[in-house]
């Protein structure tokens, strides 16, 4: 299994990608020799075996040179099947360090457009792979639309999953103690607490969710706002965007908490901690995890019409869909209509908890791969 070049696996800094990687090793693990190639991290030693799986982290966060290393690596090994894991551009130079083996491409974002790798280059690699792995309709329709051919009969869409056992309702007798010590250190005690999690940047839009709230004070007392991110995993910097948006959140008359980022490992925590969460990505976002995530802790969700992102939305059942995402007054309106109705909220939190449990869990993600791994000829 070949990770991308961005974060290292187990994801000690966070990244879906790594997520999913660490998520299935348990139940991939049982019937198959793994071995995970990833990026080197001063946190973590070059080669190690854990669990059975064997870790080989190799240096170099520029693409060209962290490729040249995972060639090298394969060339001198022999595998059965290679799971290339977002990066369409490593599937040529894999192909030809092992001419025998396998090929299972794993798409998590939209890396098939054409500025992303050479049209040539893309129908090359599809005719490569033996089944291509898609974490949304959306991001398997995008490739079918640029190259129905090659990629006929290839695609599966496999919904990635969550940690329901970590990811737990505020409620819970596991995370009660913790969700009342957030709330009472940021001054949260006896608010209604709205969460935003993820990148603080411009195509995740969280200024639209701060320009909805002085509508949305108005008609609900109480109200706090928590935003849990930075503008790059594990990094801290100011942008002006943040600026923005921290700028914004100062003129708010309800309490505001920017966290900047947080470790992966206590991020459930905030989860635990709020009450109703909202993704606000303008962009075409492939599907952002952090609605299993969101599920998992037990919150209603407000999400965009953008991307794969309402694929995991029944509407009313576990949330609601913002159809114009530049509209501050959209959010608004969905935000307050689950607000309003503290009955549905609650219905609609445990819908979440439930799917996360019964059908965004790990072991199918496992078993889903596992199937695709076990068909041996794609349909050309």
């Amino acid at each position: 299994m070949i990770c991308t070049e961005k974060l290292p696996v187990p994801p000690v800094l966070g990244g879906a990608i790594q997520t999913y990687i660490s998520g299935v090793l348990p139940y991939v693990g049982k019937s198959h020799q793994i071995t995970v190639l990833g990026i080197s991290d001063p946190s973590l030693p070059d080669q190690e075996v854990i669990e059975g799986v064997n870790y080989v982290r190799i240096p170099g966060k520029i693409f060209e040179i962290y490729r040249d290393g995972v060639s090298r690596y394969v060339a001198s090994n022999q595998f059965d099947l290679i799971h290339i894991f977002n990066r369409p551009l490593l599937v040529l130079p894999v192909r030809n360090a092992a001419p025998r083996s396998r090929i299972t491409l794993s798409m998590h974002n939209d890396m098939f457009n054409p500025e992303k790798i050479p049209p040539e280059e893309a129908k090359a690699a599809l005719n490569e792979v033996t089944n291509i792995v898609t974490v949304s309709n959306y991001v398997g329709d995008v490739i079918r639309g640029l190259y129905p051919q090659e990629s006929a009969g290839k695609l599966t869409t496999i919904y990635s999953g969550v940690d329901s056992g970590r990811f737990l309702p505020g409620n819970d007798p596991k995370m009660q103690k913790i969700r009342n010590q957030i709330r009472k250190e940021h001054g949260l005690e006896n608010k209604t607490v709205i969460l935003f999690a993820g990148r603080v940047s411009q195509n995740k839009g969280v200024d639209r969710l701060v320009r909805a709230i002085p509508a949305l004070s108005k008609k609900h007392k109480d109200l706090a706002l928590v935003i849990v991110g930075s503008n790059w995993f594990s990094q801290d910097i100011v942008t002006d965007y943040v600026a923005y948006v921290r700028a914004l959140a100062k003129k708010l008359d309800i309490p505001v908490v920017t966290t900047g980022f947080v470790e992966p490992n206590n991020i459930q925590n905030w989860f635990a901690a709020a009450d109703l969460f909202v993704c606000t990505s303008i962009w075409q976002e492939p599907l952002a995890r952090v609605h299993y995530e969101a599920m998992a802790a037990g919150l209603p969700i407000v999400t965009t019409a953008r991307g794969g992102n309402p694929e995991v939305i029944e509407a009313g059942g576990n949330g609601l869909v913002v159809e114009n995402p530049e509209d501050p007054n959209c959010f608004e309106e969905k935000v307050a209509a689950i607000l309003s109705d503290k009955n549905q909220m609650k219905k609609m939190g445990e819908r979440g908890r439930s799917l996360a449990v019964t059908k965004y869990n790990w072991e199918r993600v496992g078993n889903e791969v596992l199937r695709v791994w076990g068909r041996r000829a794609s349909t050309r």
